[in-house]
């Protein structure tokens, strides 16, 4: 009998393990690309090398790119801006021009100028990408040099280099990342988990700048805060998620009240009218990873 019941209990603990979620926090500041020149394969690393002024959707990088069959580095400086990469190759001047233009570059008006700034240093080489809606899995560009311009693209649908991952370890050797399906601002916290017959929950607290441009609306706010509930299946394929904001400077939320159970197992909000909602209330039970929303 203790046998049967060691088995059975060793069988539970494997269970367990198995059934294990993680929260892991990895903030990039650089990113390895694939793509072509002319038809030619290349291989592109940049890293982030500073905000051109107060928002991380316009920003300075470095690095350099090879062509694969020759793998000699190629220096590179230039600017992310909103998607869009303007990167540039000065020849025997990179580090001194590279110096210069980003002392010229100190707004969003003059990230704007990047290439006609740069045009008065006498690029050797230089590559414009633009993003495309029409075309998901790559960044279309052109490779100036000699007069001659040339297509090139990355193999990327996301040219942001520096990024907030906030990747969620699942069971049977699955992984999501936030930044892909919720937002890049990152700053959620694991709370709990559950298992259930009709699919499994995952419940959030998050907290994050309400904006990335500081200087935008809401940048220097005291930002985003509340809980997620991520749905999943039984095999831990990912479905949906709800939000509910507790702090809000987009929405306008704010004063919300809290009170904790005695047990420590729930925690009820009470939401104000906002601009964009009536008041209401939900209540986050913390041992089920589940929210109940009410008026």
């Amino acid at each position: 009998m203790k046998k049967v019941f060691s088995l059975f209990f060793f069988l539970s603990f494997l269970l367990f393990l198995c059934q294990k979620v993680e929260l892991k926090k990895v903030t990039d500041s650089s990113q390895v690309f694939k793509g072509e020149i002319a038809g030619t394969p290349v291989t592109m690393h940049l890293y982030f090398a500073g905000i051109a002024d107060c928002s991380l959707y316009q920003y300075f990088v470095e690095g350099w790119y090879y062509y694969d069959k020759y793998q000699k580095k190629i220096p590179l400086t230039g600017v992310y801006n909103y998607g869009n990469l303007s990167l540039y190759n000065f020849g025997t001047k990179q580090k001194q021009n590279s110096k210069i233009l980003k002392e010229q570059i100190t707004s969003p008006q003059k990230v704007e100028k990047t290439n006609e700034i740069s045009q008065a240093l006498q690029p050797k080489e230089y590559i414009l990408f633009d993003q495309d809606a029409t075309k998901k899995n790559t960044l279309p560009g052109q490779f100036y040099m000699d007069k001659k311009v040339q297509p090139a693209q990355l193999f990327t649908s996301n040219s942001m280099i520096y990024r907030y991952n906030n990747y969620i370890i699942l069971p049977n050797n699955k992984k999501i990342n936030t930044y892909d399906f919720i937002n890049k601002a990152g700053g959620n916290q694991l709370i709990s988990y559950t298992s259930g017959e009709n699919g499994n929950r995952v419940l959030l607290y998050f907290e994050h700048t309400s904006n990335l441009n500081a200087c935008g609306r809401c940048g220097a706010s005291e930002g985003e805060k509340g809980y997620r509930v991520l749905y999943f299946t039984k095999d831990w394929n990912y479905k949906n998620y709800q939000e509910f904001l507790t702090e809000s400077c987009l929405e306008s939320i704010y004063d919300t009240t809290k009170t904790k159970s005695k047990d420590r197992k729930t925690i009820q909000y009470k939401v104000g009218k906002s601009d964009s909602s009536p008041a209401y209330a939900f209540t986050v039970d913390i041992e089920n990873a589940s929210i109940v929303k009410s008026k």
